[in-house]
């Protein structure tokens, strides 16, 4: 059976439910579609985590966000996000995954996991977060190795690499170190990255000099066994044993689900997917983009903070047609 809609938005992240917000508001007959929890990118996040923006950049539709820190931590925004949707009684559909957007004419058809629905306009809204950049090495595919992080707990007592040198992979590093475990990070540049936290950056650069914790620049990782890992440095291959491998390296958009929606995206290195600054929407009519997807493979350009306005760029657009 076919279910009809004016607006299709997928991923029920943050600026999923601030275009959802926007349909409730203009009386829009709308559903949300996302393939995990509520908030799912934020849910699989580190448990510590604490966002470099302050709780008022992170608030959708000017409701208050009310953090009990300077900066709020990840169950704070999980907990603000929840609020938000089911407060407005949001249409949101979780455990709902989307595979595939095929113009029709006049409509769009989008088919789930579960449903096919005919919409007029279609939001994507599903962020980066599910696809990590893998190190395509051998023993990659060992259990030891994790593209994701989430606590400190599991790898106390143990040898741990950290492979990058980001927010996620210093906030990693920090926290095993600090729950016993011992910590080798694999840093393909010369330094830990400009855009780590400031707060944090300091830290990770002490502990590295005083020796707590071990760093290989202008490094990478070639080879992974159940015992050990060995990595290339300016002064030639080293092993060492190794119980774990945390790899941080960053994640990507699907460009396939882009490409086959009719989405083009830029030839060179960045991808960036086709779209108008202005409305959001892309080279297919009626297809329109929010949030970090925008960024193509420079997922750091977007964020919460500055592009909680895509949400309003796409209701006045709609509005307009």
């Amino acid at each position: 059976m076919t279910t009809s809609y004016k607006v299709l938005i997928i991923g029920a992240g943050p600026i999923g439910i601030a275009c959802a917000l926007e349909c409730k508001k203009n009386n829009w007959d709308y559903v949300v579609l996302e393939k995990g929890a509520l908030t799912n990118s934020l849910f699989n996040y580190p448990k510590n985590m604490t966002f470099f923006s302050t709780s008022e950049k992170l608030e959708i539709d000017d409701i208050p966000f009310i953090s009990n820190n300077p900066k709020p931590n990840r169950d704070e925004a999980l907990e603000y996000y929840r609020r938000v949707a089911t407060s407005n009684t949001l249409n949101i559909h979780l455990y709902e995954e989307v595979k595939s957007i095929k113009k029709r004419g006049e409509y769009f058809e989008v088919s789930s996991s579960k449903a096919t629905y005919q919409v007029d306009k279609v939001v994507i809204a599903s962020g980066f977060y599910d696809i990590p950049q893998l190190l395509k090495v051998p023993g990659e595919s060992l259990e030891k190795v994790t593209h994701y992080y989430n606590e400190a707990h599991p790898y106390a007592m143990q040898d741990v690499v950290v492979v990058g040198a980001s927010n996620s992979s210093v906030d990693a590093a920090l926290e095993i170190w600090r729950k016993g475990g011992k910590v080798t990070m694999v840093i393909r540049g010369s330094e830990i990255g400009e855009r780590v936290k400031y707060w944090v950056r300091p830290d990770i650069i002490n502990r590295i000099k005083e020796g707590s914790i071990t760093a290989y620049y202008h490094s990478e990782v070639v080879n992974i066994t159940a015992k050990d890992v060995t990595i290339r440095t300016p002064k030639g291959e080293i092993s060492f044993s190794n119980d774990f491998v945390v790899a941080l390296t960053g994640y990507r958009p699907n460009f396939k689900f882009l490409t086959d929606a009719g989405i083009n995206l830029s030839d060179d290195k960045a991808q960036l997917p086709e779209y108008d600054p202005e409305t959001m929407e892309t080279n297919v009519l009626g297809l329109y983009l929010a949030g970090v997807i925008c960024g193509g493979t420079e997922t750091h350009k977007w964020f919460i903070e500055n592009s909680r306005i895509h949400a309003q760029l796409i209701a006045d657009h709609i509005k307009k047609k």
